[in-house]
């Protein structure tokens, strides 16, 4: 089904209300319903699952160092929309088929309130996982000004739970930020991209099987899910129609297994001022960036002297990646068009600053424990892969324990054909490098020998990060300090979400 391009508008995402806000704190309720919302007006409507009544849910705005209480009320029918594979961990026949638990992606928080996959919750928490704690997560925003975002994380259904439509924006603001003179108000428009694939009749569609079927499955779960159309704000192929000026975009790798490599069809720069963590030291002027499922990037475009103009924002990144088919511009090259046709509303004043903040360096040599953790593919009984960390599994015994102010080094060491996008929760890091090294000699001798020279983080990754990409036969190194208030049980694994809910998700525990 050939869907028409550039013909519905973007959406732009309602800001959510709190139902209580004083000195003390902030308090939201936000409730997961299904129902019908259009996704393309070629498209009979789509039933999605959302919060607050809408895909994808609406904007969480938030302040540094707000006390935010939010209540994650499970609404949702008893039957799933997307077929379930009972054989993933934590989806097996004994749990509830509907089941969610809110992570906000990037959050420094109490281990309570930070959607431990086994904290799910049913409709009214008439049931709730071996983990769940609370019914209302607390929020004290410890972090500085960023783009985060929230999203289902249930174990063994996040890929479909997500991809229902479960996820939105939560951003937190600083006077520190406001008072750089970024464009900001109408000019500041969050984007979350995604790919879908659709049925005839409109519905989502999510295969049962791979392509290697299993026979003695009903359902199967993927390796990978690659759609076939990009939807940015829950719109297939949206247009936005701009001003002469310059505004700023957060956009948000929302995808299952999707990268993005983003440029603008007119060949002009893209300012970035942010990673997933915050601002940058200082913007950097780039034709491209490269964004992994989960990561962010705060970016200024600059639509000034180009009336009548459209530019159209396209994508070159393999799927999967890095050794997946390119796409071309008929289908998945192309994920919205900018159109220059509004007059200008007012003088615009906003700046790209030349300098924001100090990024602080974390020294290699402050690190107190360093770690060597292997990315794995494995077979399972039924002839399908699944990827470990480190080679365990789930519910193996717990064996990083990092404690309370410590530093630590890990090495990621990719023996997969993949690269995966690596998020730890709790904390963010930095990057050091990546380093092409022999990989068979690591599987036979578990000795690593480096065949090439250390390769620094791009550009646009140079901030503070909480997502990485480690790409195929290399070894990528991050350096992080838990820093932070918290103790307690917390998660890391691969953002690919068919890679998460089948095994490659770790448990780990901040000790103090």
């Amino acid at each position: 089904m050939i869907l028409s391009k550039f013909i519905d508008e973007l959406p732009i995402l309602p800001v959510l209300k709190p139902r209580r806000k004083d000195h003390f704190f902030t308090y939201y309720k936000v409730n997961m319903t299904e129902f019908k919302q259009s996704l393309h007006s070629e498209l009979p409507n789509t039933t999605v699952w959302g919060y607050e009544g809408s895909y994808p849910g609406p904007t969480i705005e938030v302040e540094s160092g707000e006390k935010v209480f939010i209540k994650w009320s499970n609404n949702l029918p008893k039957k799933h929309l997307l077929p379930i594979d009972h054989t993933v961990h934590g989806a097996h026949m004994d749990v509830p088929e509907v089941r969610t638990v809110v992570h906000v992606h990037g959050a420094s928080v109490e281990s309570e309130s930070d959607g431990y996959p086994e904290a799910w919750f049913t409709k009214g928490f008439e049931q709730v996982g071996p983990y769940f704690r609370k019914k209302v997560y607390q929020y004290d925003n410890i972090m500085q000004a960023c783009t985060l975002w929230y999203h289902d994380h249930a174990l063994g259904i996040t890929r479909l739970n997500v991809y229902a439509g479960l996820a939105g924006f939560f951003l937190v603001r600083n006077q520190q930020e406001r008072s750089m003179n970024l464009p900001s108000g109408d000019f500041e428009i969050p984007l979350i991209i995604q790919d879908k694939s659709f049925n005839k009749d409109g519905s989502l569609y999510y295969p049962k099987q791979p392509e290697k079927q299993v026979s003695e499955l009903e359902t199967s779960v993927i390796p990978e899910f690659i759609g076939d159309t990009i939807l940015v704000n829950g719109k297939v192929w949206p247009y936005l129609n701009v001003e002469p000026r310059k505004y700023r975009f957060r956009l948000l790798n929302g995808s299952n297994t999707r990268f993005y490599r983003i440029k603008l069809d007119s060949g002009q720069l893209i300012y970035q001022i942010g990673t997933d963590g915050g601002l940058m030291e200082y913007p950097i002027g780039i034709k491209e960036i490269k964004l992994a499922p989960a990561e962010r990037v705060d970016i200024i475009i600059d639509f000034t002297n180009l009336e009548g103009r459209n530019i159209i924002m396209k994508n070159s990144a393999p799927a999967p990646f890095p050794r997946g088919e390119t796409p071309n511009d008929n289908t998945v090259g192309e994920v919205m068009k900018f159109r220059v046709i509004l007059p200008l509303s007012s003088v615009d004043t906003s700046v790209i600053p030349a300098y924001m903040m100090p990024l602080p360096e974390i020294i290699e040599q402050s690190a107190s424990k360093i770690r060597y953790l292997t990315l794995k593919n494995n077979m399972d009984q039924y002839g399908r892969d699944f990827m470990l960390l480190d080679n365990k599994r789930w519910d193996d015994p717990i064996t990083e324990k990092p404690e309370l102010g410590s530093t630590e080094l890990w090495y990621l060491i990719n023996l997969t054909a993949d690269t995966h996008p690596i998020h730890i929760h709790l904390i963010d890091f930095q990057i050091l490098d990546r380093r092409d090294f022999d990989v068979e000699k690591y599987k036979k001798e578990k000795i690593i020998h480096y065949t090439g020279p250390a390769i620094s983080p791009e550009p646009q990754e140079r901030g503070l990060k909480d997502t990485v990409r480690a790409n195929p036969k290399q070894i990528t190194r991050i350096i992080m300090k838990f820093d932070g208030a918290y103790k307690g049980l917390y998660v890391w694994h691969c953002h690919i979400l068919e890679h998460e809910d089948y095994e490659m998700m770790r448990p780990f525990i901040v000790i103090g």
